[in-house]
């Protein structure tokens, strides 16, 4: 039987103090964190992404311009507004904020992008493996904060929330219209201390209090178990700084049953660390171009794979679907254009640009800038486009019943040798 965690886990969704991360070594490649997906299939990713920070000084030098003269009528503007807006007075720190994102947004990227100081911080958590808040994955796209699943062993689970639980209101003030993803910056805070969230639970007439207090929190990054029939199932849930670690202790030890093939599970997962990208394709790959990056003044880095991996040999399907970005894209490309395994599922996301992340003075948040573009080994450009399974299986927009996976038994199905059933 297929458990009840693979199944929590192909919900893709993200952690309560979890807005987003990215994909770096040095710079960042990008991160797209997926949303909840319902029943008709995958919602749009939302695209975020945090560094490992470059400063300014490690910047080339850029041509310089009238920047004085130019600004001028930016200032003037600035000016208008603060001695004639209707509504004073003025938050000039937002104003400023504002100045920045339409700078960015003025070059049509959305890739390149203005992160304020409370997004970044955000930003930063969740690629290090941990966290302090509940513990519980979430649906931040909805009217209210949601409730998906708790953690094993959380806060959140200690205190009986459940799923499809609402989130109305934190330390006694109520949510209404406020951001979701506003409502769980009011969620986080440092472990041992409390935190008030009101639920309002489906069958309950009335909402009611629910007291937790915050721990230190550890974000799974791999799920893995044997499938009947001796299956071997890895999902990889993040490319963070353990998890290709965490997935070569998973392979072996799923190894050590000596399986007759592996699902490779990338379903949802939007990217992080390029190291680990690299790292988790090598545990496929015996040899070879995983990635190559182009800059824009012509430069290239190619990426080859890292020797040494664990499954290098054994028959192997990779799940990708609209969530799969970035990292994720990394490896299903390599593991395609070297012929390592079969890609089965939806195409992915199409996320193939390279950012770097420069922090600004006064801990004012960062600028996200595209400096680069990666390819696949065999020099395809997935940006925009995504890669193509090499079998597609759609989830139907009517849903899919309990338990189904259809995605999942092709895969299984394959492995096996069976031949396609008839509809």
């Amino acid at each position: 039987m297929k458990s009840n965690a693979l199944r929590i886990g192909l919900i893709l969704a993200i952690a309560i103090g979890l807005t987003g991360i990215a994909f770096t070594s040095g710079i960042a490649v990008g991160y797209v964190a997926p949303r909840l997906t319902t029943a008709s299939g995958d919602a749009p990713p939302i695209e975020l992404s945090i560094p490992q920070i470059v400063s300014r000084d490690e910047l080339p030098p850029v041509v310089e311009d009238d920047r004085e003269g130019l600004a001028a009528p930016l200032w003037e503007a600035w000016e208008i507004l603060q001695d004639d807006y209707v509504d004073q007075p003025l938050d000039s720190e937002t104003l400023m904020r504002g100045a920045i994102r339409g700078l960015v947004d003025s070059l049509e990227d959305p890739h390149t992008s203005y992160m304020d100081a409370d997004q970044f911080l955000q930003a930063n958590l969740p690629l290090n493996g941990e966290y302090e808040g509940i513990g519980a994955w979430v649906d931040s796209e909805a009217e209210y904060l949601t409730i998906i699943a708790t953690m094993p062993g959380s806060p959140a689970e200690g205190a009986g929330l459940e799923a499809g639980d609402l989130v109305i209101g934190v330390n006694g003030e109520e949510v209404f219209g406020l951001d979701p993803s506003l409502v769980i910056r009011q969620v986080l805070g440092p472990a041992g201390t409390p935190v008030v969230l009101t639920i309002l639970r489906e069958g309950n007439v009335d909402p009611f209090d629910v007291e937790i207090i915050r721990a230190k929190i550890d974000l799974p990054s791999v799920q893995s178990e044997m499938l009947d029939d001796n299956i071997a199932y890895v999902r990889l849930l993040s490319f963070g700084s353990d998890s290709a670690q965490d997935l070569n202790r998973a392979v072996v030890d799923l190894l050590n049953d000596d399986p007759v093939g592996l699902i490779l599970d990338l379903r949802g997962n939007g990217g992080g660390f390029l190291n680990a990208a690299v790292e988790v394709a090598s545990e496929f790959i015996p040899a070879g171009v995983i990635l190559i990056e182009r800059f824009g003044d012509g430069r290239e880095t190619v990426y080859e794979a890292r020797s040494g991996g664990d499954a290098t040999e054994i028959d192997l399907v990779v799940l990708m679907n609209g969530g799969s970005a970035s990292a994720s894209e990394i490896v299903a490309g390599a593991i395609q254009d070297h012929g390592r395994g079969l890609l089965v599922g939806e195409t992915s996301f199409g996320k193939g640009s390279v950012q770097n992340w420069v922090e600004l003075a006064d801990k004012q948040g960062a600028i996200r800038v595209t400096i680069a573009r990666w390819y696949t080994p065999d020099d395809r450009l997935i940006h925009g486009i995504g890669l193509n399974p090499d079998i597609e299986v759609l989830i139907p927009e009517s849903g899919l019943e309990e338990g189904e996976d259809p995605q999942l038994d092709e895969a299984i199905r394959l492995l096996l040798g069976e031949p396609v059933p008839n509809n």
